[in-house]
């Protein structure tokens, strides 16, 4: 957790690789748990406009909760919970993730959908917000270290391709 701005307004940070792996006996115990747990701690610590930064890089798809989790959470968030979200970055989204909102989004409200922003490496990450007062876990910058060698080794092969003019990123 961080904050930015005047107010002091709190930035929530959500490591997916953290989560307990769905193959756990107690699996879904221990998500209403810690579903349970972070809407307490949110609504204790969220008074103002607040963010959401949901760190999926580094994230076994085991690892990642579930739709039908995820459902269940937005609607038992409440409504000045919603209000107040200012954005929702997901960091590192994978296709799994994009395919989750390409497909939920006609079942949320398009307030909610406006707020999501997709970041790819935590160089744009800093762009958005203050990260002096933000922890990232070692295996998320190990992940994007290794994403970001990846891509530019990509991207100096195709630029030594004489038949290539310009890379998309």
């Amino acid at each position: 957790t961080g904050y930015y701005g005047d107010g002091l307004n709190a930035i929530i940070v959500f490591a997916a690789c953290f989560l307990p792996d769905s193959s756990q006996t107690d699996y879904n115990y221990v998500m209403e748990n810690l579903f349970l747990y972070v809407i307490s701690t949110l609504e204790l610590m969220v008074a103002e406009d607040y963010m959401i930064v949901y760190l999926n890089g580094a994230t076994p798809r085991r690892r990642m909760p579930g739709l039908g989790w995820l459902k269940k959470c937005y609607q038992m968030i409440d409504r000045r919970l919603r209000k107040n979200l200012k954005s929702f970055i997901i960091v590192h989204p994978s296709w799994f993730i994009r395919t989750i909102l390409a497909v939920t989004r006609p079942f949320i409200s398009s307030k909610f959908s406006s707020k999501i922003q997709y970041v790819h490496t935590l160089a744009e990450l800093r762009e958005m917000i203050p990260m002096e007062y933000i922890q990232i876990p070692e295996s998320i910058v190990k992940y994007d270290e290794e994403k970001c060698i990846k891509r530019r080794m990509r991207t100096s092969c195709l630029s030594n391709d004489p038949g290539i003019t310009s890379v998309e990123q």
